[in-house]
């Protein structure tokens, strides 16, 4: 009876393991027909000094953005004349329509000779956030370049996208080039702290004036990072196909003052304490699979060596062991679940006084599976506590899936693109863990994607709204020349022949 079972099981493993083989043998990714762009082609753009020249202008400006409606207007202003006058084609133009939005935001129309053609629009913005100075190498409103960095505030958040999109666009103008699909050019001046006066005023503009369907909109985003992954060993470029929602709460217990003498049970501090240790210790359920985060692994099982690929390839057998893998590293856990964090507590008035109050405010960032209202009922039903009051202080559903398959024409314009630039690397769907202010363009497209051509290592993701935020000037080069072949792809009305992927795992 034994041997039967032992024969059994290892049957199963043997079936097993063959069928785990076969599928990473036969595993096929489409095959790009994309030829990369090289110094010699004829429409390639040099950074010329003049070029670097412009780009440090635009970085000096202080732009800062503090809180909502808190902006240093004097430096915007300083910001927007300058990029009115460093473009002289663009705002020359017949084929070109511009307005200043808001004061300080930047709306840009290129006319199209095809009106069969759905327009899109690029977006970024022209803030930046504050800066420690004594933290930095280099002064950060300086743009000085070191060692073939250029280092300022605003380097890889996002003036390199607003000069890389101008200085594409003049050169394509400038080149006489008419374009057959017509494009916008939108530049809020408050993304960094919500966009309500920039993004918001543009939306309401461009509506007013019968925008309605969009082909696709790209806007800053995810970035292309260099060995990100284990057993991958070149740059992946992720395009976000959705961004993560919001949702700030505070939690609040009152109690009644007292000596600290004759403590009365519980205090206030405590009972807050144990709401947000339950927060803490019971992360939201793992979403691995119910994202773009499966296809992300997918795309890339070609490029990974055999053990890793072998993995990727079977995630009908291994995938629950990948989504526990994810929750053990901080990067790749926000990826797969809603993520909870505590940033805020207050409470107590003096050392030897029993606290009256006490107050902390969480804040989700929320998987593209799940909803507000579900994270709500998750940490009430968690923190169970009638003495702890939850109010919400702000919320946003995570934005709608855009589509990334073989015939999504943004999503493959914008892979074509960076194919074209970057020729070893992989372009993979993902998520966007931050926010931005494309929440305001949501009605004009399902076509939203967020990706910033900014070339990076896993060590630098911490310069992000850090210290020491810098890009190469090889990278900013490559960034202008991204966005010309985006202008020029986006041209077509059909995309290129291709060969579809093997994706069923």
């Amino acid at each position: 009876m034994l041997r039967n079972v032992c024969a059994c099981i290892g049957f199963v493993i043997l079936v097993l393991v063959f069928i785990i083989l076969v599928r990473t043998a036969t595993f096929s990714v489409r095959s790009d027909s994309v030829r990369s762009c090289r110094l010699t082609d004829s429409d390639f753009i040099r950074a010329t000094d003049e070029i670097i020249g412009r780009f440090q202008s635009a970085l000096r400006f202080k732009t800062i953005s503090t809180n909502l409606h808190q902006y240093d207007r004097a430096e915007l202003q300083k910001m927007v004349d300058f990029v009115r006058s460093a473009f002289p084609v663009i705002h020359s133009s017949t084929l070109v329509t511009h307005d200043v939005v808001n004061n300080y935001s930047l709306l840009y129309k290129v006319q199209g000779s095809n009106s069969a053609l759905r327009p899109y629009m690029l977006c970024a913005h022209l803030d930046v956030v504050p800066v420690n100075r004594d933290a930095w190498e280099e002064d950060p409103f300086g743009a000085n370049i070191k060692d073939g960095f250029i280092y300022a505030r605003g380097t890889i958040d996002v003036k390199q996208i607003v000069m890389g999109v101008m200085e594409a666009t003049e050169f394509l103008l400038k080149s006489g080039h008419v374009p057959k699909r017509t494009f916008y050019i939108a530049f809020g001046h408050d993304e960094e702290v919500t966009g309500l006066d920039g993004a918001a005023k543009i939306s309401e503009l461009l509506y007013s004036r019968g925008v309605r369907d969009l082909e696709f909109l790209i806007d800053e985003g995810t970035t292309i990072v260099n060995k990100l992954f284990p057993g991958v060993n070149i740059p992946i470029a992720v395009v976000g196909t959705s961004e993560k929602g919001s949702l700030s709460l505070e939690l609040s217990v009152n109690g009644v003052p007292g000596h600290s003498s004759m403590p009365e049970g519980e205090t206030t501090i405590a009972t807050l304490a144990r709401a947000i240790t339950r927060l803490e210790e019971n992360p939201h359920p793992n979403m691995f699979g119910t994202g773009p985060e499966k296809d992300l692994f997918t795309h890339l099982a070609s490029d990974l060596s055999l053990p890793f690929r072998a993995v990727v390839t079977n995630l009908w057998l291994f995938g629950p062991v990948v989504s526990r893998l994810f929750s053990r590293i901080p990067s790749l856990n926000a990826i797969v679940r809603t993520v909870t964090s505590v940033t805020m507590v207050n409470g107590g008035v003096k050392v030897n006084v029993l606290p009256p109050s006490a107050t902390a405010m969480v804040n989700h960032r929320i998987h593209p599976a799940q909803t507000v209202k579900e994270v709500m009922e998750y940490d009430r039903k968690l923190i169970n506590d009638e003495r702890v009051k939850i109010r919400v202080v702000s919320s946003m559903e995570p934005h709608p899936m855009s589509p990334y398959g073989d015939e999504d024409f943004g999503y493959q314009t914008i892979k074509n693109s960076i194919r074209q630039i970057w020729g070893n690397a992989t372009v993979v769907p993902g998520v966007m863990i931050g926010n931005t202010d494309t929440v305001h363009y949501i009605r004009f497209t399902k076509n939203i994607y967020r990706f910033s051509p900014t070339f990076m290592f896993p060590e630098d993701l911490k310069r992000f709204h850090g210290n020491n935020e810098r890009i190469s000037v090889q990278n900013y080069e490559q960034v202008i020349n991204f966005y010309y072949h985006l202008l020029v792809n986006a041209d077509d009305g059909t995309l290129p022949p291709f060969h579809k992927h093997n994706d069923e795992l």
